[in-house]
């Protein structure tokens, strides 16, 4: 693998995880974003790759481990970002974002290997993976983000493009609350699990 791309919003509340209010304040989303984000990052960290890129919209913070180039998000709807993010890569590139704070190394340790893309469903009809061999932004211009149908119209735009495309493991986004203790209950042992943990704390009281 050569470029690990991760594209995410600076955690600040009421710009990130606004589904996630109620029953959390948008200062509590904004750590769960946070915590996601962090787990997300030092997972990317760990991942073999030659380069790791942030495409941040924002600022970056604490939360940023050594070793990531950032880079600002473009203007423009999702596909356009996306797509912006692969076209600053000269070589092999898997593209995820900051929703799987679940998401291990093992998940990123692609093998493109007779294949030339992969291809991350997630549970809500997205994706939260795609690997290009060779990253073309054309295959993600004019898909229809945060739809239902995204997943299913983003991976049969590659087939139509001729491209052979590995599948890999179905996870679910950090969406609503819901997401949140589902995704905890199978990682409970990341930042994400400790701040919502203590959520449940300060909410118990």
């Amino acid at each position: 693998m050569t470029t690990l791309l991760v594209v995410a919003k600076e955690p600040r509340p009421g710009r990130v995880k606004t589904r996630l209010t109620p029953p959390f304040t948008p200062a509590e989303a904004a750590a769960l974003a946070e915590a996601a984000l962090e787990d997300t990052l030092r997972t990317v960290a760990a991942a073999p790759a030659e380069r790791r890129v942030l495409v941040l919209d924002g600022e970056s913070g604490p939360w940023l481990p050594p070793g990531f180039d950032v880079v600002p998000q473009c203007a423009g709807g999702l596909d356009e970002r996306l797509a912006a993010a692969f076209a600053g890569c000269d070589g092999p590139a898997l593209l995820i974002g900051m929703d799987t704070p679940q998401v291990t190394p093992e998940l990123l340790t692609v093998d493109f290997d007779g294949y030339d893309a992969c291809f991350g469903p997630a549970e809500d009809g997205g994706f939260w993976a795609l690997g290009l061999v060779r990253p073309d932004p054309d295959l993600l211009r004019g898909v229809p983000m945060s739809t239902a149908a995204t997943g299913a119209v983003q991976r049969a735009r590659l087939v139509a493009a001729g491209l052979r495309v590995r599948d890999l493991p179905r996870l679910r986004d950090v969406d609503t609350s819901a997401d949140a203790e589902a995704v905890v209950a199978d990682a409970p042992n990341g930042r994400f699990a400790a701040a919502l943990t203590r959520l449940r704390t300060v909410g118990s009281r």
